[in-house]
């Protein structure tokens, strides 16, 4: 008997799907293979277990903090002299709400995985979140110097607002600064969350625990990553690609990762760094040095020193001109350079 094959036509095309019994049937099975998999793999399951912060939130708190730090560019532009008020105070009792609860959640979830007492979350929550409120006046004024460093440092930057609305690195210091805020009172996981959150955004990624001073320029800034124990000076200026990372990862006597200690760069005052370049190590680069890209440093650079690599070896060579006639062999040249 001929087999009949079956077309489907455009009008079928457009039929909702129905779903059968024979494939749906196999779901429980699955479920429950799921639910193995979960009791199994229990460092990667989170269940009968404390409240953990919500990433949601974390990134709602980070919007109303641009609203606080840059009050008029972002969400409701509309605010003259007189809603300012209004306005900073509705938005910093919802920072403090949501602020207090993700860090009452972050201690509540630290002492459960940690077995260790009570410390009174709640209250803690609320204490850490007022605290951070009132720094924000300060850093308000270390990230308008941050976006003064930008446009001194960048010949095509039109204006300081052209800055704030759409250079990445403005955002990824806004938060890293905020986090490390945190970070020094510290709230566990949300720092962490905070800066993770604008490095999937921006690009650039800085641990909460970096320390930097003012006047900090990241110019483009796509692939910078700036460790947890780095020190930074005031005004310095970094570029695209820039690591400034740990040379090596210490070990105890049972092969255990030591923490804690400082194993990433300290960068001088008015230093400038050029993109790719890459320093390791708990290594100290000296005031108003300029790092050339692409350089690997492993050691200490004196203040007031320029470090680049040897120039390369480049050859250059056309077969043929862009009407399509070759080029005469003795306009080929070679720079030994």
């Amino acid at each position: 008997m001929e087999e009949k094959t079956s077309q489907l036509t455009g009008d079928q095309c457009q039929v909702d799907v129905q779903f059968t019994e024979e494939y749906r049937g196999q779901i429980p099975q699955i479920i429950d293979e799921i639910v193995e998999s979960c009791q199994r793999e229990t460092a990667i399951a989170h269940y009968d277990a404390a409240m953990i912060p919500s990433k949601e939130s974390v990134i709602e708190i980070l919007e109303d903090l641009k609203d606080l730090f840059f009050p008029g560019y972002f969400h409701q532009q509309g605010i003259d002299s007189h809603s300012l008020n209004y306005h900073v105070g509705n938005v910093a009792n919802r920072v403090f709400e949501k602020l207090a609860t993700q860090i009452a959640r972050s201690i509540r979830h630290e002492c459960r995985r940690l077995h260790s007492l009570c410390t009174q979350c709640l209250d803690r929550g609320q204490k850490d979140a007022l605290a951070f409120l009132e720094k924000i006046p300060a850093l308000r004024e270390i990230l308008a110097g941050d976006v003064k460093a930008a446009y001194d440092g960048d010949p095509a930057a039109k204006s300081l607002d052209e800055i704030i609305f759409s250079y990445p690195c403005i955002l990824a210091i806004m938060v890293c600064r905020a986090a490390h805020e945190l970070h020094i009172q510290g709230a566990p996981l949300l720092p962490r969350i905070m800066t993770e959150y604008a490095h999937s955004v921006t690009g650039i990624d800085i641990h909460p625990g970096a320390k930097i001073g003012r006047n900090f320029f990241i110019d483009h800034g796509t692939g910078v990553v700036i460790g947890e124990t780095t020190e930074i000076g005031e005004r310095v200026k970094i570029y695209q690609g820039v690591t400034l990372g740990a040379l090596s990862f210490p070990k105890d006597d049972h092969g255990n990762l030591i923490r804690g200690i400082k194993r990433h760069p300290t960068i001088g005052d008015d230093v400038t760094i050029y993109s790719n370049a890459t320093i390791l190590g708990p290594t100290v680069i000296g005031a108003r040095s300029v790092i050339g890209g692409n350089v690997w440093i492993t050691q200490d650079v004196p203040a007031d020193t320029v470090v680049t690599i040897e120039q390369p070896h480049l050859y250059y060579k056309w077969e043929k001109s862009l009407f399509g006639s070759a080029i005469p062999k003795s306009q080929q040249y070679e720079n030994h350079s």
